[in-house]
């Protein structure tokens, strides 16, 4: 504890990791290009310079604060500093800001309006570098790319995956695969935490909306939608609403606006999923099978699995995702000629993850030899095509989803949240669904934004060990404990976004993340707590499913070939 003197005022500080954060919360905005609060402390864009009392200059991000320190955060040198490091910045950067896919959000454009740069003084000699296209989820430009390394940290420090480093010096220094491979050649498990990182428009997202417009142009195809539970919880705070409020009924208006034949909410695709995980949980336990079982839910963790832990694929859940699952069951539903009408079938899942798009590509995503899900939009895509068609979205009314597959359970809502499938497959697992066994359930641990969460229930007489993990880092370290046979469980649950889907790879970025991600699963919770059926068994369209058009089906249409 102690005081620090900022621009003439005295500031209390109590266990701040370094100055930048003091000043912070003093209300004092500094610009920064390197720093990212969850990752280490890397200095390199030096924008957060500040200026002591006896002159002496010093990266505030890397600084220890000190009892008694004198501070100033923008006298004329360091306005001059910090205007000259963005124009140097400017200098080696492809301009094509109007069609740059950051344009608007980018932190290099934004500063530069700051600081009032109107011009470059210098010419810009570095070799025009090619784009990287072949990632599905991915689009790399090494052109715009700044050197502030939040790529190569994320990638490793917290996915501990390592697909991006930094290679060569001086001013032939960049950040590449290694020996400059394309992503898709590398073990890429397409998360998109580097896209959420990155300050300019070096990482962004592969989009798939011109291929959803042409199909909407089409009258002879049938569009249909499915939306999953993060997305709703996100969309909102690009056109004002507050940060975390469901706005899944204006989603569902907007995309009826936008030509939409139907849309459906991915939820009603978790509750299968926990219909079949638990089930399969409950084989597996009773008759001796392969534990822990892992969950399949997540794209970028399957990928990993295989990447990097081959010996664990058996301990997947056969389980298809609710995407891959929802999608099948939609086609296989208009493949029907009663239902189909005489239109093509394409199918779009709106996800607020990049991986979403990798997986849609996967074998195990055709069904028949069909492609299930057709495109994937991400929560940013969404935005940019309600925007483009000219939709006031904060003033439309809202609407519900079609039938056949409008009902879920606030057990499939919560899936977007760490913990979320966890707590599902637990309601499913008891009888009750009283209130009291419901909290109860939500207080054992599975809730919280800890990246590694362990705690054992009771059931039919014995203890079943669970493991909730976000962060493919922290999946490394479950993993590894699992497999040296210090840790055992029965269940493991991962998401690779920390924070779960609510903070996935394709959702919008803007704002502090770790209050985005609280208000976002806040939102999810709340959303729950508004919904009659709480239980995935509980949904009078399981019943429906499963006896109905598609009984005999289940094993085909939900779960891998494998």
């Amino acid at each position: 504890m102690g005081t620090i003197t900022i621009n003439g005022k005295k500031v209390e500080f109590t266990n701040e990791k370094n100055l930048l954060t003091i000043i912070r919360k003093a209300g004092i905005e500094i610009p920064t290009l390197c720093y990212q609060p969850e990752l280490s402390i890397f200095g390199a864009c030096r924008l957060c310079t500040v200026e002591d009392d006896r002159g002496r200059c010093f990266a505030s991000c890397s600084e220890e604060p000190r009892d008694g320190m004198v501070i100033y955060t923008h006298t004329e040198r360091l306005r001059k500093h910090r205007k000259l490091i963005v124009e140097l910045l400017l200098a080696a950067h492809c301009r094509d800001c109007t069609t740059c896919d950051k344009h608007g959000k980018c932190t290099l454009q934004k500063l530069a309006y700051q600081m009032g740069i109107n011009g470059v003084r210098f010419e810009n000699h570095r070799e025009v570098q090619p784009v990287d296209f072949s990632s599905p989820a991915i689009v790399r430009d090494p052109n715009k790319c700044i050197l502030c390394g939040n790529c190569v940290r994320v990638c490793n420090e917290i996915q501990g995956v390592g697909v991006l480093g930094f290679a060569h010096r001086g001013t032939e220094a960049t950040v590449s695969p290694a020996f400059n491979r394309e992503m898709a050649a590398t073990n890429c498990v397409s998360c998109g935490q580097c896209r959420v990182v990155c300050p300019t428009g070096a990482l962004t997202i592969h989009h798939n909306m011109e291929e959803v417009w042409k199909a909407l142009g089409d009258p002879n195809t049938r569009v249909v939608a499915q939306i999953a539970p993060a997305v709703r919880v996100a969309v909102g705070e690009a056109f004002g609403l507050p940060r975390g409020e469901n706005s899944m009924g204006k989603i569902v208006a907007a995309l009826h606006r936008m030509g939409f034949d139907e849309v459906f909410d991915t939820s009603y695709s978790a509750d299968l999923t926990i219909m079949e995980e638990s089930a399969e949980f409950l084989d597996r336990v009773g008759k001796g099978g392969t534990l822990p079982l892992l969950t399949s839910c997540c794209p970028a963790w399957v990928k990993f699995v295989e990447n990097e832990y081959p010996d664990f694929k058996a301990n997947l859940s056969t389980c298809r995702s609710p995407q891959q699952m929802f999608s099948a069951v939609i086609k296989d539903y208009y493949r029907d000629p009663v239902n189909s009408e005489g239109k093509k079938t394409f199918v779009v899942s709106i996800m607020p993850c990049t991986a979403k798009k990798m997986e849609a590509r996967r074998p195990d995503a055709y069904t028949k030899g069909e492609k299930d899900t057709d495109s994937v939009l991400t929560t940013v895509e969404l935005i940019r095509m309600i925007d483009g068609h000219g939709i006031n979205f904060e003033t439309l009314p809202s609407e519900a989803c079609d039938m056949p597959f409008g009902i879920a359970s606030g057990g499939g809502v919560i899936f977007g949240a760490t913990g979320g499938v966890t707590e599902a497959v637990l309601r499913r697992l008891v009888d009750s669904h009283d209130t009291a066994t419901l909290n109860a359930i939500a207080d054992c641990g599975v809730r919280g934004d800890q990246g590694i969460k362990e705690f054992t229930i009771p059931y039919q007489g014995m203890d079943i060990s669970i493991c909730v993990v976000s962060g493919l880092e922290n999946a490394r370290k479950v993993l590894n404990s699992v497999k040296s046979g210090e840790k055992q469980y029965h269940f493991i649950e991962v998401m690779a976004c920390p924070g779960g889907c609510v903070m996935g790879g394709g959702q919008p970025t803007d704002g502090v993340k770790e209050r985005q991600a609280k208000a976002r699963t806040k939102g999810l919770y709340a959303a729950d707590g508004d919904m009659v059926i709480k239980k995935s068994d509980e949904n009078p369209l399981m019943d429906i499913f499963y006896n109905g058009y598609f009984k005999g089906k289940a094993h085909e249409l939900l779960h891998t070939p494998h």
